[in-house]
């Protein structure tokens, strides 16, 4: 398994909020406790929350809030959209400010300020890429809202989704659908979207195909 595949994997164990303690998760992904330990680290320092501590367990909580206001999901969005189209100006200075609110915008992040990843809305590895997604997210959270299918490209072929929740990972997008194709739910990476187009008509909530139905499932025991 490739290691941003791995730390993907490991972002979507640990968001059900329980504790997972890494010789559980080394064993499942068949690596060293000492690749865990090293991956948690990677995944704190670009901007995933992660909780806890060598020895006693791990989780990911979804907050993000910035003192003393809470941001809503769509303000964080636009953050990222704005910080980013700026940080690719040719104007050195707007650029450079970009860059100086980001160091701010960190500073007061629910993150450690030793693990602070340097400038909020600029990708930094594991995950360097992410910003190719932002230019999609006004459109997944329209077809969330409208309910409407998406015929999305990731490979070679497209597929038809049913997008039900946008999900913020530390500067990574991710999107719940129920795949039509695999007849299953995918946590979709945003930033591995190649192509997406809302298609006409509606859909309606099918049993075993809804966000409910998702999240019951994450949370059953042993998944």
């Amino acid at each position: 398994m490739a290691r941003a595949d791995r730390l993907m994997t490991l972002i979507q164990r640990l968001r059900d909020g329980r504790l997972h303690r890494a010789e559980d998760l080394a064993r499942s992904l068949a690596v060293s406790q000492r690749t865990i330990y090293r991956d948690m680290d990677t995944l704190a320092a670009s901007g995933v929350p992660i909780e806890g501590e060598r020895g006693v367990g791990y989780r990911v909580t979804a907050e993000v809030t910035l003192p003393p206001l809470n941001l809503s999901m769509t303000e964080v969005e636009a953050l990222h959209l704005g910080l980013n189209a700026v940080g690719q100006s040719a104007d050195a200075e707007l650029k450079e400010a970009a860059r100086s609110l980001s160091a701010k915008l960190d500073a007061v992040m629910p993150e450690s300020a030793a693990k602070a990843p340097a400038g909020y809305g600029f990708a930094v590895y594991p995950f360097a890429d992410a910003a190719k997604g932002f230019q999609h997210l006004p459109m997944i959270r329209r077809a969330i809202r409208a309910r409407q299918k998406l015929s999305i490209t990731t490979g070679d072929s497209p597929r038809t989704v049913r997008p039900l929740k946008l999900d913020y990972w530390g500067r990574l997008w991710t999107c719940i659908v129920w795949d039509e194709s695999r007849a299953d739910f995918v946590d979709l990476r945003v930033d591995q979207i190649k192509t997406l187009r809302i298609l006409p008509g509606l859909f309606v909530d099918e049993r075993g195909k809804t966000l409910r139905d998702y999240e019951a499932r994450r949370s059953a025991p042993g998944t």
